[in-house]
């Protein structure tokens, strides 16, 4: 028996490719570009945006004798329990194989952005989390383990990370992002990257580009971003993940910008992400994406028209299901209206990630090799780790934290008896349960309340609702109060909730119209701080809220993002005193709930000043976060006189931290620059540079940036990234607010201007100290 070339392991991917290419038919080749989304709801409460009027029917039998592209979330729209959905799955795949003349599987993917987005599967933290984590280590394990948990299932793709950096933090999907800075996200989500490719699984960049810079905040809304503001914030964290991480997949934004949506822009998805970026994995439609050009952009008439505008631009795969590079796209291809060489070179494409998965193989199999467990015990208690390292104490200010053993606490709010509080839009409870209301969560998730209780077991613990999350009603405060007047310390569990589409106050279309609080949970807060008891205000959000108002009237302040499955143990821990605090914010909290847009990426005239009576100075800077211990910053590098180097040179920076209370705790060293005089506007301070440090009492490190010139480019007046001679700023940190030490430096020689392989990273060293 002859084994046909595209089979041949010996070959390479390409030459396979190019054989299995010349012998398929036009509507096979198409097929290969499309996913189908079995048994998704068409009624007006789905998860993804429009798509009780978006699906498509098809007769599933007669599709796949062509092949089939992808499987679109075989566990992700419907509980199914792990085990049997891996086995339904496998079935699939089989007749699919069996199906079509080559025998080709099709890729399933699923959402996996704090998990696998599944029933029974592990809820980690939102990457809103992960960003106040600033450790990109235990962000990299927590995805290698998703990975893993995807693989165990049949899945081959993930649609995470979020690499969209916050520009306005009433947009509703702040909570799936990693913070304000460009640097951060970068950095974090580059470790994702890493850790869900490592598992075999191919990582999905989203949403590309400018997702998170629509106007007014509003989802989908147009983009507003500048020419240099998309250079230098929007792009930098998917290059990062790209060539450092190692991404092989790229999700087009819904988006436009400057008139050109993103699903059609080929200057973006095929002149910047392959030919100047050289990425040459596949492209993805956000869900329903191709149809938006013709039903919500208006730039295509009918959906051949949509289709070939995306296939032009360089989308090579339709998600979730058949509506453009289906029956029209052939269709097209026979009359005329989309050329057939577009059609082979996302096929190709498809097909050559196909080869890497394995999925061309003859002994390729769809059977899963081990038991298939969502939520191990390695996963909890990694899930635990990562939500109490991403809790911030924002205020402490007389000591009150960590909480007595045996104090009477009363316990208030709607997010404290409330499992979901610790989840986030995408995780499986809160984004498909709600269609299922009888179906139960699947995993453990302890309360606020029921982690409180068994944190401080000698404590007396009550417990009073107060109000709902968005409902006005107060009818709940008079209890609240009385609790409150019995206890010696008050803790106060306000929030968010997680939904879709307006059916929560975080979450993918649930954008806020102002930063105060939802509903009357300010009114709450207020009423409990009148009693006089001691007031330790603890948030659990997908977003920062404005608490300018309560500001000196607080006993302490806990925020945590959305913390995840074990959110509960973790903030309880951080009460009680088990866990030091050591999250830092991703993003900046704001004084008051108006005033927004705003983040600390601000030039000059973006700052407080004369100009205006309006102060956007946040309460709490990006970056800040206390802690139970104290940590001194010693010998940090700068003397009288400015170091010089070249624009092509490097330059260390180094600062000893010593931990100089009485227990264990980390700290978080951050190196902002700061450009005096630049050709066109620059950010008073920008992060370039960050280390976590973990030091016993007593125990210091030396923390040494090597800091390059590259880092300091920008894109100047003629779109060239470039790196100025001049004066500049090294500034080492606690937050963008806390300058410990200053280095001056002054870049000598030419203007030099940077290509793709410019330094993204400040590289860092730790080491001990006597």
């Amino acid at each position: 028996m002859t084994t046909a070339p595209w089979r041949d392991h010996a070959l390479p991917a390409a030459a396979r490719v190019d054989d299995l290419l010349s012998r398929m038919t036009l509507e096979e080749k198409t097929a290969q570009l499309y996913g189908v989304w079995v048994g998704a709801s068409t009624d007006g409460d789905g998860v993804a945006p429009h798509q009780h009027d978006m699906s498509v029917d098809h007769d599933w039998d007669e599709l796949i004798t062509r092949g089939l592209g992808q499987l679109t979330r075989s566990f992700g729209t419907a509980p199914v329990d792990p085990a049997l959905g891996a086995q339904a799955l496998a079935r699939a795949q089989r007749r699919i194989t069996e199906a079509g003349r080559f025998g080709i599987p099709a890729i399933a993917h699923e959402e996996c952005l704090a998990g696998f987005t599944a029933w029974q599967a592990t809820a980690y933290p939102v990457p809103l989390a992960w960003g106040a984590t600033w450790d990109p280590p235990v962000v990299e394990e927590m995805a290698r383990r998703i990975g893993d948990d995807l693989r165990s299932a049949g899945v081959h793709q993930g649609l995470a990370p979020v690499l969209d950096v916050v520009r306005d933090p009433r947009w509703g999907r702040v909570e799936e992002t990693i913070g304000e800075d460009p640097y951060l996200v970068g950095t974090v989500g580059s470790a994702y990257v890493k850790g869900l490719e490592s598992a075999g699984v191919v990582a999905t960049l989203k949403h590309f580009a400018g997702y998170a810079s629509s106007a007014g905040a509003r989802n989908l809304a147009p983009v507003r971003a500048g020419v240099r503001e998309f250079a230098d914030v929007t792009l930098p964290p998917f290059e990062m993940a790209l060539r450092e991480g190692g991404a092989r997949s790229v999700m087009a934004a819904y988006t436009e910008r400057d008139g050109v949506p993103a699903s059609a822009d080929p200057e973006l998805l095929t002149g910047l992400l392959r030919e100047e970026w050289g990425f040459t994995g596949t492209v993805v439609a956000d869900y329903f994406g191709i149809g938006f050009l013709q039903t919500l952009h208006r730039v295509a008439g009918t959906p051949a028209e949509a289709a070939h505008a995306a296939l032009t631009a360089g989308i090579d795969v339709e998600l979730p299901t058949l509506k453009c590079y289906g029956d029209p796209l052939p269709a097209a291809v026979r009359s005329g209206q989309v050329p057939e060489d577009l059609v082979d070179r996302a096929a190709r494409r498809v097909l050559l990630q196909k080869c890497e998965l394995g999925l061309l193989d003859e002994d390729w199999t769809p059977e899963p090799a081990a038991a298939v467990n969502l939520d191990s015990t390695g996963n909890r208690i990694l899930a635990r780790r990562l939500a109490e390292e991403s809790v911030v104490l924002l205020d402490n200010p007389d000591g009150l934290l960590p909480l007595a053993p045996d104090t009477r606490i009363a316990v208030v709010g709607p997010r404290a008896a409330d499992a979901l509080a610790m989840l986030g839009c995408y995780s499986f409870p809160s984004h498909v349960l709600t269609h299922h209301p009888d179906v139960p969560a699947g995993i453990e998730i302890p309360t606020a309340l029921d982690a409180l209780r068994t944190e401080i077991p000698d404590a007396k613990v009550t417990f009073a609702q107060g109000c709902d999350v968005t409902d006005p009603d107060t009818a709940g405060f008079e209890e609240a109060v009385a609790r409150t007047a019995e206890a010696d310390v008050c803790v106060a569990v306000l929030g968010d909730r997680a939904g879709l589409f307006g059916r929560g106050t975080s979450g993918e279309g649930c954008d806020a119209t102002d930063l105060g609080l939802p509903g009357a949970q300010g009114e709450l807060l207020d009423s409990l701080i009148a009693t006089g008891v001691p007031v330790v205000l603890v948030l659990l959000t997908g977003r920062p809220y404005a608490l300018g108002r309560w500001h000196g009237r607080l006993g302490a302040v806990v925020q945590a993002f959305f913390p995840g499955e074990e959110g509960g143990p973790a903030v309880a821990g951080v009460l009680s005193g088990r866990v030091n605090p050591s999250g830092r914010l991703p993003v900046s909290v704001p004084q008051v709930p108006g005033g927004q847009p705003w983040t600390y990426l601000q030039p000059p005239l973006g700052l407080a000043g004369e100009v205006s009576n309006l102060d956007p100075t946040p309460l709490y800077a990006f970056g800040h976060g206390r802690s139970y211990t104290t940590f001194a910053w010693e010998d940090g590098t700068g003397g009288e006189e400015p170091a010089e180097t070249g624009t092509d040179g490097s330059y260390d920076v180094s600062v000893t931290v010593r931990n100089t209370g009485e227990r264990e705790g980390a700290e978080v060293v951050q190196l902002y620059l700061h450009d005096p005089v630049a050709s066109v506007t620059r950010p008073d301070m920008r992060l370039i540079g960050y280390q976590r440090v973990a030091a016993a009492p007593g125990e210091a490190a030396r923390v040494t940036f090597r800091f390059h010139a590259d880092l300091s480019s920008f894109t100047d007046r003629a779109g060239r990234r470039v790196v100025e001679p001049g004066a500049l700023e090294l500034r080492l940190a606690a937050s963008s607010a806390d300058v410990r030490h200053t280095a001056r430096l002054t870049l000598t020689g030419p203007v030099r201007v940077l290509g793709t392989d410019r330094r993204l990273r400040c590289e860092t060293e730790v080491s001990g100290v006597e």
